[in-house]
């Protein structure tokens, strides 16, 4: 059963030097996202990810199209589509002098909600913490208070915009343990990422996206089959990345 469904999404920006003319950020997309999956959208800089969640997240505006969460429209009922979802962004902002505890119960009053703050930080392994603030978080510490303020609703689907940027292996693969954890109790999670092995590792599927559009969408092992096939010389075929490179011409970051 698809917990979002999105048809033709679109949206457009003005171009820098000519706000007369508009460029597709993303353009006409349409994907269906099964419940309980962990699904990927990887895509180079300026391909379209972050705005296509940010859509999806009632965070940005939709020019045309249409995306279901849960059944409910995403334009007309906004506030019921973020009762129902979790958000962990590329960078967040706390209150200065605020703790863990606080603020987690901070975030759940913001949803009208009463949490067990303590029982949140169990989840992603920061009970230790729960009276340091912010700032005395090491990076993979603060990635996983982020996803901790994302789960105060209880969330069916949890986005996250690229978790483990910048993290160390450790960090990341501990991220990877959560996110696992997380889905297997039966929530949907979105994430975009330029990690490969995070793709490959983690998703159930991938969507591919370039310059606003979807040009490929399925399992990785069925991406690597289809786009990068095991060579008549080599004993084994390529990976995500190959699929990527031979999909888009380019790597994540050009």
């Amino acid at each position: 059963m698809a917990i979002i469904e999105v048809d033709s999404l679109t949206k457009r920006y003005p171009l820098p030097n000519k706000k007369s003319e508009a460029f597709l950020a993303v353009n006409a997309i349409s994907l269906r996202i099964e419940e309980g999956e962990i699904y990927g959208i990887l895509g180079p800089n300026g391909a379209g990810k972050t705005t296509t969640l940010e859509m999806l997240e009632g965070l940005t505006d939709i020019d045309s199209g249409i995306a279901l969460i849960d059944g409910i429209d995403v334009q007309e009922n906004p506030y019921a589509v973020k009762q129902r979802i979790g958000v962990q962004l590329q960078a967040n902002e706390y209150f200065d002098g605020v703790s863990l505890v606080e603020l987690l119960t901070l975030f759940a009053a913001l949803y009208d909600r009463h949490v067990d703050p303590l029982a949140l930080l169990d989840r992603v392994n920061l009970r230790d913490k729960a009276n340091a603030k912010p700032t005395q978080l090491s990076g993979g510490q603060q990635q996983r208070f982020s996803i901790a303020c994302a789960l105060v609703n209880d969330p069916k689907v949890l986005f996250l915009d690229e978790p483990t940027t910048g993290l160390d292996p450790q960090a990341k693969h501990n991220l990877w343990a959560l996110i696992r954890e997380l889905n297997n109790g039966g929530m949907t999670i979105v994430l975009t990422t330029h990690n490969m092995e995070e793709a490959e590792t983690l998703c159930n599927r991938i969507a591919i996206m370039d310059h606003g559009s979807l040009v490929a969408e399925d399992t990785p092992q069925a991406l690597i089959l289809k786009h990068a096939p095991e060579p008549p010389s080599a004993p084994i075929h390529g990976d995500i990345e190959d699929v990527f490179l031979a999909l888009t011409g380019h790597g994540l970051r050009d």
